[in-house]
């Protein structure tokens, strides 16, 4: 089986489930509206919406993936420190319970990315790392600059990952199991995105975890040479 075939297959698995959920519940209702109380009603419809955001989420990252696989990428000058400054409220409004706190090195310099695609891949980062750790914890970003190198850190205090589960993290469809995953949805395919997103405008991501003490996840990208800009852009 090709890798193209290997991930349709893995993609109409993943789908089954929602679908299959949606469908049983909506004709349970359907059929017995009557006989069902408001209770188990509401119940039902949740299952139904929860279910219908899951799928709506899978086809998302679906996208996602296949647009960096084609290479849509703006690449331009980013100051790393305002983009990310501008995600971090929408996290400090979502997750309530939780400090996430950002300390930008000063006067750092800028890197070339796509910045909507920047902006997503610390959106799913700092994303998981409030999911899965406990509230009352906190997530940490931070930025400094290091030779030629800008380095991104988002640490969290949440479950970590064991040593056995490490290759599986950056994996397609891959999960790793804790008391936090079945709590939260997720398709496994976030950090999946993220590695691809990060690759596509040559920067690396690496991560080091303690389990039940919290994860890291580093992400580098080379500082923004002017000359090196101007080439890719005669290129492409």
């Amino acid at each position: 089986m090709s890798i193209q075939d290997e991930f349709i297959s893995t993609v109409s698995h993943e789908m089954r489930t929602p679908l299959t959920s949606i469908r049983g519940f909506s004709q349970t209702l359907l059929s017995s509206w009557d006989r069902i109380d408001d209770e188990n009603k509401k119940k039902f419809i949740k299952i139904i919406e929860d279910q219908s955001n899951r799928l709506i989420n899978l086809v998302e990252n679906i996208l996602t993936v296949s647009k960096a696989n084609a290479g849509n990428l703006v690449m331009k000058k980013v100051f790393v420190n305002a983009s990310i400054k501008s995600i971090i409220p929408i996290f400090q409004e979502q997750y309530k319970k939780h400090n996430i706190l950002f300390f930008p090195q000063k006067d750092l310099p800028p890197v070339r990315l796509d910045d909507d695609k920047f902006q997503q891949i610390m959106t799913n980062l700092i994303d998981n790392g409030c999911k899965y750790s406990p509230e009352n914890s906190t997530v940490t970003i931070s930025t400094e600059a290091r030779g030629d190198e800008v380095i991104i850190s988002i640490k969290d205090e949440g479950v970590g990952i064991k040593p056995e589960d490490s290759d599986k993290l950056f994996k397609k469809f891959s999960r790793i199991e804790n008391h936090l995953t079945s709590k939260t949805q997720g398709n496994g395919l976030g950090l999946y995105i993220t590695k691809q997103l990060i690759e596509s405008m040559k920067g690396s991501i690496t991560f080091k975890s303690e389990f039940k003490k919290g994860t890291t996840f580093i992400v580098k990208f080379s500082v923004y040479n002017e000359e090196e800009a101007l080439k890719c852009s005669q290129k492409s």
